[in-house]
C-alpha cells in the first residue's frame, strides 16, 4: 500500500516525491526547515520595521549619538579669539581715548594762556 500511495503521489505532483523518505514515508525535516526559515525571515522583517519606526520617530536622539558634542570642542577656540577681540578693540578704545585727550591738550593751553594773559593784561 505503501508503493501504490507514493507512486500516485510522485506522479501527481513533482514536488511531492522530494519530501518522500526511503520505503515511502514522508520527510518532515524539509517541511520544519522551511518553516523555521519563513519564521525567522518574518522575525527579521518585523524587528526592521520596529527599528525603522523607532528610527523615524527618535532621530535627533539617534543623531546626537553620532555627532560630536558642540561644547566639548568648539569654545576654547571662539572664547580665546573673542577675548583677543575683545582685548585688541579696549586697546583701540584705549588709544583712541589718549589721543583724543592729548588733542584737546595740544589745542586747549594756547587758548587758556591767552586768556590768561589778557586777563592779567
Amino acid at each position: 500500500m505503501a508503493a501504490a500511495g507514493a507512486g500516485g503521489m510522485g506522479g501527481g505532483g513533482g514536488g511531492a516525491s522530494a519530501a518522500l523518505g526511503d520505503g515511502g514515508v514522508i520527510d518532515y525535516s524539509v517541511h520544519e526547515a522551511w518553516n523555521e526559515a519563513t519564521n525567522v525571515y518574518l522575525l527579521v522583517v518585523l524587528a526592521s520595521l520596529a527599528l525603522l519606526v523607532y528610527a523615524r520617530r527618535n532621530k535627533r536622539r539617534i543623531m546626537r549619538i553620532f555627532t560630536l558634542p558642540p561644547a566639548a570642542e568648539t569654545p576654547p577656540e571662539p572664547n580665546f579669539y573673542d577675548s583677543v577681540k575683545k582685548i585688541r578693540l579696549r586697546q583701540q578704545l584705549e588709544m583712541y581715548s589718549i589721543a583724543r585727550k592729548y588733542e584737546q591738550q595740544q589745542q586747549q593751553p594756547p587758548k587758556q594762556t591767552e586768556t590768561i594773559q589778557l586777563s592779567v593784561e
